[in-house]
């Protein structure tokens, strides 16, 4: 081994070390005995097409696979990483976006994937470049099946409201780690509750909430819904960025929880935007979200539902048609190190222990 690459897996290793002795400080004991002890909920479309985005990895035919790959590592690090003793992959339901487009028509309007699939790969078009981000999203998909995770898609119903639910309504006594690079998610940061940010490697807590937004996590939603959010097309108030917030907005900064309300009298300029303000809030708060009685049995049966085992057979074929070798070398010491704790706490479920 050269010099430099050895420099490399010792300043890797040192960054992973300290990531999980930080972990370790916010978040108790690293290991538990029961599945529902410590649930990392991943925002699977966002890691999807985040992962689909920005890596250019290629099979051994040549086919981009960037997204399937990124994927399986970005679970597979943060698993490693968060030491979850259960593990939920949610993604949005067909037609999920459509009670936020009843409130707002411009919900998500013109949303546009980052551009940058210029690096190694090249597709022909935009439908071709579709064509694979489909394909790859059902791939995905399908090797999750074998791995031992808990997925939920639900109609009718986008990610961020279940995973919401999930931590708020039904495993309300849980150690919850949500992971997603959606900052609406850090209005539901607790003493029980925090987010794994897989883009800036930082788990947030409430303080770290605190320290990197000058805004308290129980207080979050509503300097949201003044800022907006760009990504899906939300415009926030004029000239109402962070700091004018945090400046104009000091009782923010207090333990009450506030809403829209407590804050429209505070300013001229927020009491013109009142309407827009209360529409925001509406879509952007997770605390009570708006989903259906029949939607949240669902949801519930799918988290009472026995985890899948790890079916290192299956996982391992999907593996061999993709031909993914030089892209995710070690396989199976892969997905001993990532899933066999999963998949130990998934036959408690089934009630019975085998072997990984």
């Amino acid at each position: 081994m050269t010099w430099s690459l050895r420099k490399r897996c010792w300043v890797t290793n040192a960054r992973y070390l300290s990531i999980l002795e930080e972990i370790k400080n916010k978040g108790g004991k690293l290991d538990s005995d029961e599945p529902d002890d410590k649930v990392l909920i991943i925002d699977g479309l966002n890691t999807f097409i985040r992962c689909f985005s920005a890596i250019p990895t290629l099979n051994d035919d040549g086919a981009h696979v960037g997204g399937i790959v990124g994927f399986l590592r970005s679970i597979g690090y943060a698993i490693r990483t968060i030491r979850p003793t259960r593990t939920v992959i949610v993604f949005d339901g067909k037609g999920g976006s459509n009670r936020r487009k009843k409130l707002f028509p411009e919900y998500k309007a013109g949303r546009k994937m980052s551009e940058r699939l210029n690096r190694a790969y090249d597709f022909n078009d935009k439908e071709d470049e579709h064509q694979s981000m489909k394909m790859q999203l059902t791939r995905v998909i399908d090797y999750l099946d074998y791995l031992p995770l808990t997925t939920i898609t639900i109609e009718n119903i986008e990610a961020d409201d279940t995973m919401a639910y999930v931590t708020k309504q039904v495993m309300k006594t849980s150690k919850i780690v949500l992971m997603s690079t959606d900052k609406d998610f850090l209005q539901l940061v607790n003493s029980r509750v925090s987010v794994w940010s897989p883009t800036k490697k930082k788990l947030y807590d409430a303080p770290k909430v605190l320290e990197d937004y000058g805004i308290p996590s129980h207080n979050f939603a509503v300097y949201r819904a003044i800022d907006g959010d760009k990504s899906d097309n939300i415009g926030g108030v004029r000239g109402w960025g962070l700091k004018t917030i945090q400046k104009k907005l000091p009782l923010l900064l207090e333990d009450k929880i506030l809403n829209i309300d407590d804050i429209i009298n505070e300013d001229e300029k927020l009491k013109e935007s009142e309407e827009l303000l209360k529409r925001n809030y509406m879509l952007m708060q997770l605390d009570e979200v708006d989903i259906s009685t029949s939607a949240k049995t669902k949801i519930l049966d799918k988290i009472r539902e026995p985890i899948n085992r790890l079916n290192k057979m299956q996982f391992q074929k999907r593996f061999i048609e993709d031909r993914l070798f030089a892209t995710l070398p070690n396989m199976e010491s892969w997905l001993v190190q990532c899933f066999a704790k999963l998949n130990q706490m998934a036959e408690k479920t089934h009630g019975k222990k085998e072997k990984v």
